[in-house]
């Protein structure tokens, strides 16, 4: 065998080392949002309308959200810190829609990521959407999404969730 057949078979046979771990402070700037939870309307006596599952994949790389409403079928969203140093999402639903999002950190335990939604209300209903993630103080997360007709200029509300870890709900 020659030298350079030797040194061929060995480059095949050692492994390679897995790429590094995103465990900058960057990257667990979403890890508020990963757990196992029971999701209501925020306000007062509301009933549950999903449970959701967050959770960090992909050697901490990325957080995905399997979105499961009570009675209807669901979603998720798959999301990642990219080399542009913001955070993309990309929501899709059981009816094939797709979303595309993109944001970051707005101070610590906030999450913005802002969207043009198509048929958002129909179609030809488009809506940029925003959406807001806070880790509250009792430890749940609230998503608060804005809509806006009008590229922004003016937002309310489209829908204000709460996600409470699902162990609490069980008490």
């Amino acid at each position: 065998m020659t030298l350079l057949a030797l040194l061929l078979a060995a480059a095949v046979q050692t492994p390679t080392a897995p790429p590094p771990a995103c465990t900058s402070e960057a990257h667990g700037a979403f890890d508020f949002w990963v757990g196992e939870w029971v999701v209501t309307p925020n306000q007062e006596g509301a009933q549950p309308v999903a449970n959701s599952r967050i959770e960090k994949l992909y050697n901490g790389c990325a957080v995905r959200e399997n979105w499961m409403p009570l009675g209807r079928t669901g979603g998720g969203s798959l999301n990642s810190l990219r080399d542009d140093n913001r955070w993309h999402q990309r929501w899709i639903d059981s009816a094939g829609n797709t979303v595309d999002f993109v944001g970051g950190p707005a101070g610590e335990g906030v999450m913005v990521l802002t969207g043009l939604w198509k048929n958002y209300n129909g179609p030809g209903q488009d809506r940029l959407t925003r959406m807001t993630y806070t880790r509250q103080d009792d430890g749940s997360v609230r998503q608060h999404g804005e809509i806006s007709i009008d590229h922004g200029l003016n937002w309310s509300t489209g829908f204000d969730l709460i996600y409470r870890r699902a162990e609490e709900k069980a008490d």
